[in-house]
């Protein structure tokens, strides 16, 4: 009987440009992780206590009640409502109309189609901060009786619903063409001999193909859009009316703020953020990496 012997991998020896670069690579992290974990140890403590040992001290007392108050000062069901009340059209009509102009621009051959195209990427080039005084004017004189409750498209969540479509049409057009140009052209030449229509092209067969897309985009547009705070400070100005990102204004007195019931506050607002994400994560990274690996 012969027995085999494999002879042993030896570990490449540690070389100090290797070591350097994990060195480099975990302080990064350090760095981008410091100020949540500094929030997170904040929100822990109570405000008594950090008053009295100062910031940087070991705690006594860690415990949620920061979080339960911030939770309930803020009235923070009712903002969550009011963000998904713009959040969730706002990102389902960017996609809609982004992927009808990517398609319109991929699959059909104008002479129209770059200048098109670069008509609708040229919107994110323009510094929202340039058009505020013409928007806000634009939104007190647009009436909308019957449609919004102040009868105006200002103060209303269809102002910020249509600001920011406006705005994020463009890169998700610029994103969605240039993903619909490497799909196939023999399916949607195969669909036209069949007798498809141009919205069957669209809706069945280019749009499907297109999920791992959407689904990156739709993660960065729920984030975006959630995390805004400079329309809904121009463009609303009843406090019922005010998204989630303007919830923590509640948690700020007139005469004194108390910082760790604000850390606990911010965090509590970013959990919806990261559940889109990670409920998301898989498409979210295919999305990204897609064509990574062409020429």
């Amino acid at each position: 009987m012969s027995t085999t012997t494999y002879p042993l991998k030896r570990r490449a020896p540690l070389r100090p440009a290797r070591v350097l670069l994990h060195v480099f690579l975990a302080g990064t992290a350090l760095a981008w992780l410091a100020p949540l974990l500094w929030a997170v140890f904040s929100a822990l403590r109570p405000y008594s206590e950090t008053s009295a040992r100062g910031y940087v001290s070991w705690p006594h007392t860690l415990n949620f009640d920061n979080f339960k108050n911030a939770f309930q000062q803020s009235d923070m069901v009712h903002y969550f409502g009011n963000t998904l009340v713009i959040a969730v059209p706002a990102v389902l009509l960017t996609l809609f109309l982004s992927s009808c102009v990517a398609f319109y621009v991929a699959r059909f051959d104008f002479r129209v189609n770059l200048a098109l195209l670069l008509v609708f990427t040229a919107g994110n080039l323009l510094p929202q901060q340039v058009i505020i005084t013409p928007l806000y004017r634009l939104y007190l004189l647009t009436n909308l009786p019957g449609i919004t409750a102040s009868g105006k498209l200002y103060d209303s969540a269809l102002g910020l619903v249509l600001i920011h479509v406006a705005f994020q049409s463009g890169f998700c057009a610029f994103v969605l063409s240039n993903y619909m140009r490497s799909l196939p052209h023999e399916l949607t030449e195969a669909a036209l001999v069949d007798g498809a229509s141009v919205w069957r092209l669209y809706w069945q067969i280019t749009l499907p193909l297109c999920k791992p897309a959407m689904a990156a985009l739709a993660t960065l547009l729920s984030i975006w859009i959630y995390n805004d705070f400079f329309w809904a400070l121009v463009l609303i100005s009843t406090g019922e009316n005010m998204p989630i990102t303007s919830a923590l204004n509640n948690l700020s007195g007139q005469y004194f703020t108390d910082p760790n019931l604000v850390a606990a506050g911010a965090l509590l607002t970013a959990i919806p953020t990261l559940v889109v994400y990670f409920v998301l994560q898989r498409q979210f990274v295919s999305g990204l990496t897609l064509g990574s690996n062409k020429g």
